[in-house]
């Protein structure tokens, strides 16, 4: 399977102003598994001071929080979500950020690329960033 390459992407600056200005993040994804790289970098953020909200199709609870099955379920403001889907889920999940219209945020994590819906997302007034963890993001800039 062929890579995609990010065309559409944030430069270093804009990230720093994400993480001074992101409260809440929606977790695409994340798994009850604290072995998983999801579970780990959204354990990261919440213990630096982010509301961290678990969208996942099971389970009550992760890390401590409620569980939602989709973006749609959440009833309040979300800032920001990080993916840890397929790129081919981007679209669906890019659909979704719109229709909700308060994300201002659509961070694919490493290894993660879907330009077209990337675009889709900065056409809307997102921010995007594709191919960079979050973790090693923060933790660099912070």
């Amino acid at each position: 399977m062929e890579c995609e390459f990010p065309t559409v992407n944030s430069n270093k600056e804009e990230i720093r102003n994400i993480f001074n200005n992101v409260k809440t993040i929606a977790v695409l994804g994340l798994s009850p598994d604290p072995g998983k790289a999801s579970h780990r970098v959204a354990k990261y953020l919440q213990e630096a001071g982010y509301k961290i909200v678990p969208v996942y199709p099971k389970e009550e609870t992760i890390l401590g929080e409620k569980v939602y099955r989709s973006l749609a379920e959440i009833p309040f403001e979300i800032d920001m979500v990080d993916i840890f889907r397929k790129p081919a889920a981007f679209d669906a999940i890019a659909d979704a950020c719109i229709e909700r219209g308060d994300i201002k945020v659509f961070w694919g994590q490493q290894g993660l690329v879907n330009n077209a819906a990337a675009q889709k997302a900065k056409e809307a007034g997102m921010t995007v960033v594709q191919n960079l963890c979050a973790m090693v993001e923060h933790r660099n800039m912070m």
